[in-house]
């Protein structure tokens, strides 16, 4: 099997396939040494195939003899993509992804998830990606089979992860970024998110407290804790750049225990090694120990190893806590360490007046991660001296413009995503003010769940939440009044598992569970979305109720 045809512009039928879907079926009959091509589907739109192969609408089959061409200097003179083609598919994607994304995944009445099993899953998506490509209708089906078996984030009763909900100005904005396709690494591809970016950091500094300083946007609070440490690095020790780790002493870092795993994560990729992170106790809140961060700094030096930074956090992942950055930033300042704030969770409440309270004192850090986009502010000119590489073909020094402007070089990327426009045009939309409304509405919607939680029987609260985390156990009447039992701790560990099975397969909700240190799994319950309302606080007490009841 297998070969080309030529017709009379010279161009091989394997060409038409790619190109045009033509889909056909050909093979070689040895015998007669003929190529046979059999004419499935005959949808060709461009009038040139049109002219080219008019012969063939009437025929199941051609034969030629004649030798395969190279392609012709015609088919290189003209477009691969049919962009016509491509924009009707495009605005019949966008028809299904505004249905079915964004109507039926914020209708409380549809389901959060249509949950199938991996295999089923496979199958039903048609996964496998084949020689040839398929018709439009068929890639249709494909963008409505993605859209119904994904997980509905944007559901008022989604409140599994620290994200959910949709603002449509920062979706247009992230449409608008992925059509432009561009990277940020230079004023001449991207003046447009060059000088925006700059007023974004801009602002969000003025927020911290801060007059000047620089920043990047980072593609998640992950990236921003590694660019921290390896800047907090650089400024103890300039010649790591140059040397290498080896030219270092032993190097120790000081984060809560409940410190996001991303630290542990940078303190291996960074050659720091997980063993030289010391973890500082935590107390019931979950909020850093100042004195034993004291404590571990001593025990550090006492084991010949050298402190260099200390990881604060502003919003844990499980308990929302906030650590004192005030005292904190007092042992940094005698200490001379540098202090990060990752603030990836916490960092939105300096939005708003009545709870930026909780990250007091963090003017004094030397860069943090805050919330809303993940980003990174230090002082002036580390990031670009820290990771300047000096690229010729891209930061050419004799352009005819401000080469300040080409801020790449202080990236770890090269290529780097708009990030700022989905932000940037939110805040345009809804002002400082409308951030600030959503921040309090927010710690609203908490303190309602809450109050109404403490009333109900069978709910038993971790602490009292200090953020938007919700975190608590729910104790089925089968298991009330038997604490004491010697099985309660491992019956109650797998209540939250069975609850999180049951609401899933049924699609009614989603909301996460783990254990923490010694309390067995419990529900962690974030309340973010701006499109949650009293009625769904109430809906997910009553959820939570019915689901595990039997239990």
């Amino acid at each position: 099997m297998g070969g080309e045809c030529i017709f009379q512009s010279s161009q091989p039928v394997n060409r038409y396939l790619q190109c045009h879907e033509l889909v056909l079926y050909k093979y070689r009959n040895h015998a007669k040494n003929l190529l046979v091509i059999v004419i499935i589907d005959f949808r060709i739109r461009l009038p040139r195939l049109y002219s080219t192969l008019s012969a063939l609408t009437s025929l199941d089959y051609v034969t030629t003899t004649g030798p395969s061409q190279p392609y012709g200097q015609q088919h290189l003179n003209e477009p691969l993509l049919d962009h016509r083609e491509g924009q009707l598919f495009l605005t019949e994607a966008f028809k299904v992804i505004l249905e079915e994304v964004l109507c039926k995944g914020t209708d409380v009445n549809e389901k959060v998830c249509e949950w199938r099993e991996p295999e089923e899953l496979a199958t039903l998506l048609d996964l496998e990606l084949r020689e040839y490509g398929e018709q439009q209708h068929q890639l249709l089906q494909r963008v409505r089979d993605v859209a119904k078996y994904s997980v509905k984030t944007n559901h008022p009763r989604f409140f599994n992860q620290l994200f959910a909900g949709v603002d449509y100005h920062a979706l247009t904005g992230r449409f608008l970024t992925e059509a432009l396709n561009t990277s940020q690494y230079t004023y001449e591809v991207a003046p447009v998110f060059v000088l925006m970016e700059d007023e974004v950091l801009s602002k969000l500094r003025s927020l911290v407290g801060w007059a000047q300083g620089d920043g990047i946007f980072c593609p998640g609070g992950t990236m921003s804790n590694m660019y921290a440490m390896n800047l907090a690095r650089y400024r103890a020790f300039p010649e790591v750049k140059l040397k290498g780790q080896w030219a270092l002493p032993r190097l120790a870092v000081f984060t809560s225990q409940e410190s996001h795993y991303s630290v542990m994560k940078a303190a291996a990729f960074q050659g720091i090694g997980t063993e030289n992170v010391f973890k500082v106790n935590v107390d019931d809140r979950g909020c850093m120990i100042t004195d034993d961060l004291s404590e571990k700094i001593e025990l550090a030096k006492s084991q010949g190893a050298v402190p260099f930074l200390v990881h604060a956090t502003s919003g844990t992942t499980v308990q929302g806590a906030f650590d004192p950055l005030e005292p904190i930033a007092d042992i940094c300042d005698r200490q001379g360490l540098w202090m990060h704030v990752d603030a990836a969770w916490g960092g939105s409440v300096l939005f708003s007046k009545e709870h930026r309270h909780l990250m007091r004192g963090v003017e004094r850090w030397e860069s943090g991660a805050c919330s809303g986009i993940q980003l990174l502010e230090c002082n002036f000119d580390l990031l670009k001296r820290c990771h300047s590489a000096d690229a010729t073909y891209l930061f050419q020094q004799d352009k005819f413009y401000d080469m300040s402007l080409d801020t790449g070089d202080k990236s770890i990327q090269c290529g780097r995503k708009v990030d700022c426009l989905k932000l940037w045009l939110m805040w345009k939309a809804v002002g400082s003010q409308g951030l600030e409304e959503r921040v309090d509405r927010a710690f609203a919607h908490t303190r309602y769940l809450v109050e109404k939680m403490m009333k109900r029987e069978g709910f038993q609260l971790i602490g009292k939440p200090e953020f938007v985390n919700v975190c608590f156990w729910f104790i089925p009447p089968s298991l009330r009044g038997k604490e004491n039992s010697p099985d309660y701790q491992d019956r109650l560990s797998k209540v939250a598992p069975v609850i999180k099975e049951r609401m899933i397969k049924q699609g009614t909700m989603m909301v996460g569970y783990q254990p923490l240190g010694g309390r067995v799994n419990f529900f962690r319950m974030i309340v973010i979305s701006p499109q949650l309302s009293y009625q769904d606080m109430t809906f997910f007490l009553d959820e939570i109720e019915r689901l595990g009841n039997n239990l």
